[in-house]
């Protein structure tokens, strides 16, 4: 295990990037959806869709577990994988923050099982999810440092201006 992954951050199109792996911001029925979810289905084509009903047909029966990730093939995407996994959504009342460091770290440890040495991360339940971008890029990059992993590169690919300029706060 590596006790160095360096972070990259990226404004763009998680779609795009040429890496071992890319993880999406998935949620539990693991069929697709909108945001991050729908552009990596849509993009990386009906074989990531394919994998994930298998996966439903078989493990993952009740869907996959907020803070949970399990991987597919990448399909059409410029990628070897896709790591699905179930972020948090934001709540006033609970403390949720350790689900949505799970995400990471268990997107690190499927990395690790498949030999990925690049990743790339959306920032996690900061869309639809509500999570305020600002923490949301504290817990990411504190959790992506925290973990010992033999991933070599962490990319955060984020969306928007805002969101990059909140990851890249972090790194300072």
């Amino acid at each position: 295990m590596s006790a160095t992954t360096a972070i990259e951050l990226v404004q763009g199109d998680i779609t795009r990037q040429s890496v071992d792996a890319i993880v999406n911001a998935a949620n539990s029925s693991l069929l697709g959806g909108g945001g991050v979810d729908g552009a990596i289905h849509r993009r990386g084509g009906p074989a990531i869709l394919d994998e994930c009903r298998k996966l439903r047909a078989s493990q993952y029966g009740k869907g996959l577990r907020t803070g949970r990730a399990v991987a597919t093939t990448a399909g059409e995407l410029d990628a070897r994988w896709v790591i699905h996994t179930v972020g948090p959504v934001y709540s006033q009342s609970e403390d949720r923050s350790d689900l949505l460091a799970s995400c990471y770290r268990e997107s690190l440890r499927i990395a690790d099982e498949l030999g990925a040495r690049t990743v790339a991360f959306p920032a996690i339940s900061t869309g639809i999810y509500g999570w305020p971008i600002d923490d949301g890029a504290r817990i990411a990059v504190e959790t992506v440092r925290a973990t010992p992993t033999s991933v070599e590169e962490a990319r955060f690919v984020l969306f928007d201006e805002r969101a990059y300029a909140a990851f890249a706060g972090q790194l300072r």
